[in-house]
């Protein structure tokens, strides 16, 4: 079992940053896959972000290259996700999520964390 727990959400302007961070405990992420996703209001869940702890290629959602980058720390057993430029299209819950493979489909993720809300004014 893997428990999953985001912080990092609030209230930032149009065009300020935020740093999400999403917390491991119960076993490591050494043998997942571990991705971001949203929900925005009244939208289905969006992959984000995603890729291997062990290593490889990190995967972003192709509206989000260059704005957003995950990264993590090894030592925390935590993931993060640096949010810049951000717009007000980017208000949604975020949730981090782990799994076998690090790909856009959260159906295929197996621990969700509770999500962290971000609200971008304009």
């Amino acid at each position: 079992q893997v428990q999953l727990v985001e912080s990092g959400g609030g209230l930032v302007q149009a065009g300020g940053s935020l740093r999400l961070s999403c917390a491991a405990s119960g076993r490591t992420f050494v043998s997942y896959a571990v991705g971001w996703f949203r929900r925005a209001p009244g939208k289905e869940r969006e992959f984000v972000a995603a890729f291997r702890w062990s290593g490889g290629t990190t995967y972003y959602a192709d509206s989000l290259k260059g704005r957003f980058t995950i990264s993590r720390d090894n030592a925390k057993n935590t993931v993060y996700l640096q949010m810049n430029s951000l717009k007000p299209e980017d208000t949604a819950v975020y949730y981090c999520a782990a799994g076998n493979l690090p790909v856009a489909t959260p159906n295929l993720y197996t621990y969700w964390g509770q999500g962290t809300q971000v609200t971008v004014s304009s």
